[in-house]
């Protein structure tokens, strides 16, 4: 299956008229979006199935990652900022009633039942990472990364395909980290880096937290690589993609920030 058709399909089915008009198009995450082209090609599924299993496990992801931007401002009163965040919650319930809508349509059950699970998890295990002390950063960077990947990881084992889980967790959870760090450095909102830097326990000054994670990163990367190269050849095609995904994103960055 092509990424760039299934990205398509996944846009057309969540563009809506009228959020348009008051709120940014959902963010299509190819990297979720490839590991589960990988993982449905290597089942036995019709191929209508298969399309239907990832497009509807991207609209989930598209509703929660929806529903983390509505966030509190100090502008709540503010009849604009009331609205976008009116419409953002919207927004994230329309995308997931669409993941039911298809699944209902193929009267899959269990599909939705698997999917519903995940969305109960995940918020489940947001709301412990947000609003609970976690004991230590260990526990912090489990918990973040169980929230990244334990969408397409239950949906893999429902596929009975959970050769990649482990080395798909890892990737995603770097990624996040990547992502969060180059927000802050970037003087944007880091919900993560956030809650590291106001952690009870934690002494750290931001510049600290920057340079402790990216001494993480370069060690969880080169355990990463190692990972994905050990995958069976059936799965060459994701291989290639993550070994590009982790060039452009991570050392082609640094190569650049140090230049």
């Amino acid at each position: 299956m092509k990424i760039d058709q299934l990205k398509n399909q996944i846009a057309n089915q969540v563009r809506h008229p009228f959020l348009a008009k008051f709120i940014a198009d959902p963010v299509i995450d190819e990297d979720k979006l490839a590991i589960l082209i990988s993982i449905m090609d290597h089942t036995t599924l019709s191929p209508l199935k298969k399309e239907k299993y990832i497009i509807t496990t991207m609209l989930v992801q598209i509703a929660l990652d929806t529903h983390d931007l509505v966030t509190l401002t100090e502008d709540d009163d503010e009849q604009d900022t009331v609205r976008t965040r009116q419409l953002t919650v919207l927004a994230g319930d329309y995308y997931s009633g669409l993941y039911y809508y298809v699944l209902s349509q193929l009267n899959d059950i269990a599909m939705i039942r698997t999917l519903a699970g995940a969305i109960k998890e995940i918020n489940e295990l947001k709301m412990e990472l947000y609003y609970k002390d976690v004991d230590s950063f260990q526990e912090f960077l489990t918990s973040l990364k169980k929230i990244e990947s334990l969408l397409i990881q239950r949906v893999a084992t429902y596929v009975q395909k959970t050769t990649i889980n482990d080395m798909a967790g890892d990737w995603l959870l770097a990624k996040r980290l990547l992502q969060e760090k180059n927000s802050y450095q970037e003087g944007r909102f880091s919900p993560v880096m956030d809650l590291l830097v106001k952690r009870p326990d934690s002494a750290e000054t931001g510049g600290q937290l920057v340079f402790n994670i990216e001494q993480l990163l370069h060690k969880h990367i080169s355990n990463l690589e190692t990972s994905v190269s050990q995958l069976p050849i059936h799965f060459n095609w994701l291989k290639a993609y993550i070994h590009s995904a982790i060039y452009q994103k991570f050392y082609k960055t640094n190569i650049a920030e140090e230049g």
